[in-house]
């Protein structure tokens, strides 16, 4: 061996090789084979739940897969479903509503009716005298719109705009010369706001042209039924007894028939005489009220009829209180009830006075006979 080649002595610096205990060998420092060191991906590691917790958390994500595929279904079921435009009707009882009608819905052919306002009046028959406001509004495609899916209305009248002092005219059901006014009255009550959309089948046909419409133009209406009274009204209440033999006798003939008066031959009252014959269950009238009754007027001497609601078919309307009538008149139904028949007899004074009223064949001096029968009060 070569005197170069041998070992000489021990070596300056020694090697020295520090082998970890395995116990403190932590995961970022060793990896045993096959099995992944990412963070977070949980394979290889034991759950920590126990049966029961797993089965209870696979529950809880099986309902909660089933909530999200609901709430995405009635989310595409609404779309699906959701109201369309609708007319919109705003604004109190009594007084000229707000009516909106939206450009895109269209008329259609068949009548709709809905009652924005619930009266809790008697219910409406066909035949039935009603006293109500209204407006209305012709309703069509817009002949503008080439692909007809646009509408368009303009307003035609308005019984809420009438004068002060013009008298409000009885609307008779079935009798209204408007079909689908007509239909969709019947069934509601009185005090109700009714909105109709009447399809040109069920509107003014013919007569459409009267009125600036068309004859394919649809209605849109709507009516405050302030009063409504069956073609064969009569007293709801209580008799009273007739005594005295100085006053008329009055005898019931029926349900829409006039009573028969026997005047006595005996000298008139020299003072207005209120009797009540029947005494109604309905509201009393006050001052500013509007009573809607049957009457008869006769003359005391004589006993000729001038006047009869019975005989005209149909009932009138008087405001209370205000002077709007003869005074006897006006202060006999004065605390009326509605349902009451009454008896009232008037000197000249409380009638026409000493002019009397020629056109009704009364002289200046003629005391005059009025039955009224109370049937509705009318609604604001």
């Amino acid at each position: 061996m070569a005197e170069d080649d041998k070992p000489r002595g021990e070596p300056a610096v020694k090697a020295k090789a520090k082998i970890p205990n395995a116990k403190n060998i932590r995961s970022p420092q060793f990896t045993p084979h096959g099995i992944s060191a990412g963070r977070g991906s949980g394979l290889g590691r034991p759950s920590g739940l126990t049966a029961a917790q797993a089965r209870k958390r696979r529950r809880w994500m099986i309902a909660g897969f089933v909530v999200a595929a609901l709430a995405i279904a009635g989310g595409t079921t609404y779309l699906v479903t959701r109201p369309g435009p609708e007319i919109s009707v705003s604004g109190r009882f009594g007084a000229e509503p707000k009516v909106t009608i939206p450009e895109k819905l269209l008329p259609g052919k068949k009548l709709v009716v809905t009652t924005p306002i619930r009266g809790t009046g008697p219910k409406i028959a066909d035949g039935d005298t009603m006293y109500v406001k209204f407006v209305f509004y012709s309703w069509s495609k817009d002949a503008s719109d080439e692909n007809g899916k646009k509408s368009a209305h303009k307003k035609i009248g308005s019984s809420y705009e009438q004068q002060q002092g013009q008298q409000d005219r009885p609307l008779v059901v079935g009798k209204s010369g408007l079909k689908g006014l007509d239909k969709g009255l019947v069934g509601q009550t009185a005090g109700s706001r009714v909105l109709l959309q009447i399809p040109p089948s069920q509107g003014f046909g013919d007569q459409a042209s009267q009125y600036g419409m068309g004859k394919d133009d649809s209605v849109v209406m709507v009516v405050d039924v302030q009063a409504t009274v069956g073609k064969n009204a009569a007293p709801q209440g209580t008799a009273k007894k007739q005594n005295d033999k100085n006053l008329p006798k009055v005898e019931d003939q029926g349900a829409g028939k006039a009573p028969k008066v026997t005047i006595p031959k005996v000298d008139a009252p020299g003072k207005l005489a209120v009797t009540t014959l029947v005494e109604g269950t309905g509201p009393a009238l006050a001052k500013n009220d509007e009573a809607v009754v049957n009457y008869q007027g006769q003359i005391w001497k004589g006993g000729k009829i001038f006047d009869s609601s019975w005989q005209s078919g149909t009932p009138a309307k008087f405001p209370i209180g205000t002077g709007g009538t003869v005074p006897g008149f006006d202060k006999g139904l004065t605390g009326a009830k509605v349902g009451s028949r009454l008896m009232l007899v008037l000197p000249p004074k409380e009638g026409y006075g000493k002019g009397g009223n020629e056109a009704a064949g009364i002289k200046g001096t003629d005391t005059l006979v009025f039955i009224v029968d109370v049937v509705a009060k009318v609604q604001k």
